[in-house]
């Protein structure tokens, strides 16, 4: 046999390498099954992940066209599918901001309400939720649903999107009579609007000045009450 023909070092190192072999190698097979099965989960996911966003963006197509033609059935159609089919994708949660904006301007507030708070639930995007919460609270406030809108206002909103809030509960506690905490609100959205947005804090201002409030006093004011 050719382990006859080895010397005694080899094999002492042979016998080394069985002993090692049989003592640890149905670990090291099972370590490199695992690793090798994480690997190709991990590919399969990413393929898959791609899979579902080419889908979703082909029926978000879909959604666009359906919007411009103003066809509420083919929209509320689409937007059924991407829920159901591919509830994660960014893609689907912009589908429902643009199906709601079609629905309103067809007089369909109910549905568009319903696109609305589903993206504000839903959606992974913080941002996408900021504006979904933002347009909902919007037309509770039209319906006069005001402790709705005020719920949907109390969310956690990004930096960017908190003044936008603030402005926003600002009209739901003036229409309902809550004059003090409206000029709180306006204040902060003042405050926390950048010259970047230097028109909508004018109109913000606008507000804070028919409620008797110079504009920079209700936004000091706002500061120091934080």
């Amino acid at each position: 046999m050719a382990t006859q023909h080895l010397d005694l070092e080899e094999q002492e190192q042979l016998a080394q390498l069985k002993h090692f072999w049989n003592r640890w190698g149905n670990l090291i097979t099972w370590a490199l099954i695992a690793v090798l099965g994480a690997f190709a989960a991990w590919n399969g996911w990413n393929f898959w992940q791609q899979r579902q966003a080419v889908q979703a963006a082909a029926l978000y197509d879909q959604m666009e066209a359906a919007t411009q033609a103003g066809d509420v059935e083919r929209t509320t159609r689409v937007l059924a599918d991407m829920q159901a089919s591919y509830p994660g994708a960014e893609y689907t949660a912009q589908a429902a901001l643009l199906a709601a904006k079609t629905l309103v301007e067809k007089e369909k507030t109910a549905e568009a309400k319903a696109a609305l708070a589903w993206v504000a639930e839903k959606a992974s995007d913080s941002g996408l939720q900021a504006t979904a919460r933002l347009r909902l609270a919007s037309l509770l406030y039209a319906d006069k649903a005001y402790d709705e809108a005020l719920q949907q206002l109390s969310a956690s909103f990004a930096p960017p999107f908190a003044p936008l809030a603030a402005d926003r509960r600002g009209d739901v506690l003036l229409a309902q009579g809550k004059k003090d905490l409206a000029i709180a609100e306006y204040g902060k959205a003042y405050q926390g609007l950048s010259q970047e947005r230097a028109e909508y804090r004018r109109l913000v201002g606008i507000k804070l000045t028919a409620l008797g409030i110079d504009p920079e006093a209700g936004a000091a004011k706002s500061g120091e009450a934080k």
